[in-house]
């Protein structure tokens, strides 16, 4: 039992249990089918931008960019299309390719030039944010003409288990989510990764490429932005230049709940998994219990503060019982 209220993720979970409850109890329809599908598919697509973050801020390090990628790469994408320079499945390579790119040119500048992530990618926000308006003089992009490609049936396509309305994001969602929490502990990239964060000198000094990894990470971080924001666009049949605006401190505060140090060195993916719902759940209940959307982050701001607090007790709990 010790063991078990020491991980990370135990505290999370109870809060997330402890949601579901109170919702629940407030407003009978909070679980009703028609909510759990609409949560789910508002959930994944932000999830997965949250899932390449959780290994970048275990190596230490931070992507503020991640909102204008997930606006950028699907404007870039039905720009191509709409414009015929491309059909859809090389729309939507080049839109992974340049979101490839950006976190690239991210780790790059972070490792080479040893500027601070932070630095880095506010800069790389703006740059991604302004091409996506300059592309399209603000206006969103139409995606219709996508109706009956099977690429978009591949990536939104929807369908019915028993009364619940499934999308097939949701199962992208699940394989990022299986893939990377089995390489973050169970593969020696896992261990690189977390070795970058906890002591990059000590990592280094074993043997461990710590600007290498990194730069990986900023890749992954980049191309997870960019895939999630094309489902997004494809679901909501609009790629708006504006989209994804904020999700960067929200993905943060997702990982930062489900358990991932701040610092680095530490990261769990089954825990963002419930920082994820924690967050959406809470932005879906405080509507449908009546109290006024604009109070969101004032919810967030202080389970972010309870959170850490837990996790603060919880690691010197740990570490006096050692």
């Amino acid at each position: 039992m010790q063991r078990l209220f020491s991980r990370p993720e135990f505290g999370p979970l109870v809060l997330l249990i402890v949601e579901l409850v109170v919702f629940q109890s407030i407003n009978s329809q909070f679980l009703s089918v028609l909510n759990i599908s609409n949560t789910l598919a508002f959930s994944v697509e932000l999830g997965l931008v949250a899932l390449g973050m959780t290994l970048l801020m275990t190596s230490g390090e931070f992507d503020l960019s991640v909102g204008s990628v997930f606006g950028l790469s699907p404007v870039i994408m039905w720009s191509l299309f709409n414009s015929g320079a491309l059909p859809l499945e090389a729309a939507f390579v080049a839109g992974l390719l340049i979101a490839a790119l950006i976190g690239f040119v991210n780790g790059w500048f972070v490792i080479r030039l040893k500027i601070p992530s932070f630095l880095v990618t506010l800069g790389m926000l703006l740059i991604a944010r302004g091409t996506a308006l300059f592309i399209t003089d603000g206006f969103p992009q139409r995606t219709w003409d996508a109706s009956g490609q099977w690429l978009a049936e591949v990536l939104v396509g929807d369908f019915y288990v028993g009364p619940f309305r499934i999308y097939m994001s949701l199962f992208w969602f699940i394989l990022a989510a299986v893939i990377l929490g089995y390489v973050l502990t169970q593969t020696k990239f896992g261990n690189w990764v977390q070795a970058s964060g906890g002591n990059p000198g000590a990592a280094q000094a074993r043997g461990v490429n710590v600007g290498r990894t990194k730069i990986i990470l900023f890749v992954l971080s980049a191309v997870l932005s960019a895939f999630a924001g094309i489902i997004s666009s494809i679901r909501t049949s609009a790629a708006n230049p504006n989209s994804g605006t904020g999700y960067e401190l929200e993905v943060i505060a997702m990982v930062v709940i489900g358990g991932t140090a701040l610092t680095g060195g530490r990261g769990t993916i089954i825990g963002t998994v419930i920082g994820i719902f924690i967050l959406r759940i809470m932005r879906n209940g405080i509507v449908m219990v009546g109290v006024p959307g604009l109070a969101y982050n004032i919810f967030i701001g202080a389970i972010i503060l309870g959170m850490m607090a837990l996790h603060s007790g919880l690691e010197r709990r740990h570490q006096s019982g050692n």
